[in-house]
């Protein structure tokens, strides 16, 4: 067979098999397809397929197509990471800028230092820092990875939940939007090179003189040259970050939070969310499935994975705890925010691809971050389900008495 041919194979398995499960097996209460293609990723990955059927995995997913998955999955990431970007609203934030930023803070701190913690008993054994990562980024990076809150999926899982919408959904959002803002200023600074400082300086200082001129172009634009010239700046923002030693994806990142996401139609950018998910971001969780590696043993993936899943999730809800007694929050808030804070799938796997990318982790680390953000986000919607319509049904009681 021709290149050609094995790759539209390779295509063809990758978005039949994720929306057969889903459909078929109706794993949408506690897996939306997002979460069932990255899991599929991982099945379809050198651990799982390659071990059992190691000549067709060879065959199928040979150099050549994945060079080409992989410059889908590039320009899918990127893109989605951009309307991340976009979405942030810091205005909110900054109108409520005491409670949003102790929450933010101890959302964040908490589930950092648990993470940090279990970084550093994962040290105790060798096979889980990269070779390019000094201690300190090591243990940074895997605990910033337990604190990240994976915001186009808590957007998902609320729209699901009927509280998006609602004061307690937009309060939450805050919090994750000043999160994001704090977890790619961190990635910054691990990702940074003492050797390549000055080309860093300079992208950085250029970036900012930039993106002056590029807002002011953006105002003056229609909208419909907005989305041509926000996607050339994208581009330019990724290659600059790249070739300063940082990552594109941290460009990406940039070149959406400069940009106002009210000069887009909400509808528009929320098809394009939509559509980036539907036809491209299954690629880039498929090569994510392939970068999986089980040498150390399940036992330790596992076992890893728990340790940093209880780090993740025990931080968000002793952090939120914390931020409920200080700022006097509805009895059951906490709670509910803790455990919606604490999904990460998608923008934890964006993280966890950068360094692995890196050489800050090794593929077994990586791994092991990916079941934890499975796990992580599958847990979301059954927890939180029953604990908002117990919320509910008191403030229905108080009501009515």
């Amino acid at each position: 067979m021709s290149t050609t041919e094995i790759f539209l194979i390779a295509m063809a398995i990758i978005f039949t098999l994720p929306y057969l499960i889903w459909r078929v097996g109706r794993t949408e209460y506690f897996a939306p397809l997002v979460v069932v293609q990255i899991i599929a990723g991982i099945l379809l990955g050198p651990g799982i397929l390659g071990r059992i059927f190691p000549d067709y995995y060879s065959f199928v997913f040979n150099p050549q197509v994945i060079q080409s998955l992989n410059g889908i999955a590039w320009w899918a990431v990127m893109l989605f990471v951009w309307i991340a970007g976009i979405e942030l609203d810091l205005h909110q934030a900054w109108e409520h800028r005491r409670e949003s930023g102790i929450t933010a803070g101890l959302a964040l701190g908490t589930p950092l230092l648990f993470g940090s913690i279990a970084a550093a008993g994962m040290l105790m054994y060798d096979g889980w820092m990269g070779p390019e990562a000094t201690t300190w980024q090591f243990v940074l990076a895997v605990g910033m990875a337990c604190a990240v809150t994976a915001l186009p999926i808590l957007i998902l899982f609320m729209e699901k939940l009927d509280i998006l919408r609602q004061p307690l959904g937009q309060r939450i959002l805050r919090y994750a939007s000043m999160d994001d803002i704090a977890i790619w200023g961190v990635l910054a600074l691990i990702l940074m090179d003492w050797q390549r400082i000055g080309r860093q300086a300079a992208f950085l200082s250029a970036f900012a003189l930039l993106a002056y001129g590029f807002r002011r172009l953006m105002l003056w634009l229609p909208e419909r040259d907005r989305w041509y010239v926000g996607l050339t700046w994208l581009i330019l923002c990724g290659f600059g970050a790249d070739w300063s030693g940082l990552h594109f994806m941290v460009g990406a990142f940039l070149s959406g939070a400069v940009m106002d996401n009210h000069w887009f139609d909400r509808k528009r950018m929320d098809l394009l969310r939509h559509h980036v998910l539907l036809v491209a971001m299954p690629v880039f969780f498929l090569s994510t499935g392939l970068k999986t590696n089980w040498s150390m043993g399940g036992e330790a993936v596992f076992l890893a994975a728990g340790a940093l899943l209880a780090a993740s999730v025990a931080g968000k809800l002793v952090g939120t705890y914390v931020a409920g007694n200080l700022l006097e929050w509805a009895s059951g808030e906490a709670s509910i925010i803790g455990w919606l804070l604490q999904t990460k799938a998608l923008i934890m796997i964006i993280f966890a691809n950068i360094l692995l990318d890196k050489d800050i982790i090794t593929s077994e680390s990586f791994t092991a971050l990916l079941l934890m953000a499975v796990a992580s986000t599958m847990l979301t919607v059954p927890v939180v389900a029953p604990k908002l319509e117990r919320m509910r049904k008191i403030i229905a009681g108080i009501r009515i008495s």
